[in-house]
C-alpha cells in the first residue's frame, strides 16, 4: 500500500467516528457492570451480567441500554480523535526522523505493524 498521507480533519474524523462506535459496542456491558455493583447484598435483581441485559431490554426498551451514554459519547469521541490523529503524527514523524529503533518510537506502532516487522527480520 501506498504511503498516502490523509489529512489532520480525516485523522481526526476517523478517530471520532473510532471512538463513538466503541463506546457504542461497550456502553451495555458497562451499563450492566455498573447495575450488578450497585445491588445490595439482600436487594439482588440481576443473576448474571445476561440475564441484566436481558432485564433491562424488557422494562426499559432496546434504547434503555444506551441510558446516560451521550455523556460518555460526549467525552469519548474527541479523546479517541485526538489520541488517534496525535499517535498517527508522533509514529509518522518518529519514524521519518531516523527513530524508527528508538524504544518511545516502538511504543507509538500498534501491535500488529510491530509483530509484522519481528516476523519478517527472522
Amino acid at each position: 500500500m501506498a504511503d498516502k498521507q490523509i489529512s489532520l480533519p480525516a485523522k481526526l474524523i476517523n478517530g471520532g467516528i473510532a471512538g463513538l462506535i466503541g463506546v457504542t459496542c461497550v456502553f451495555p456491558i458497562d451499563l450492566a457492570k455498573t447495575r450488578l455493583q450497585n445491588q445490595q447484598n439482600g436487594q439482588r435483581m440481576y443473576a448474571s451480567m445476561s440475564d441484566c441485559l436481558i432485564k433491562t431490554i424488557r422494562s426499559e426498551g432496546y434504547f434503555g441500554m444506551y441510558r446516560g451514554a451521550a455523556v460518555n459519547l460526549t467525552l469519548v469521541t474527541p479523546e479517541k480523535a485526538i489520541k488517534l490523529a496525535a499517535n498517527d503524527f508522533f509514529r509518522h514523524h518518529l519514524s521519518k526522523d531516523g527513530l524508527e529503533g528508538c524504544v518511545f518510537a516502538r511504543l507509538m506502532k500498534t501491535p500488529h505493524s510491530i509483530v509484522s516487522e519481528e516476523q519478517s527480520h527472522k
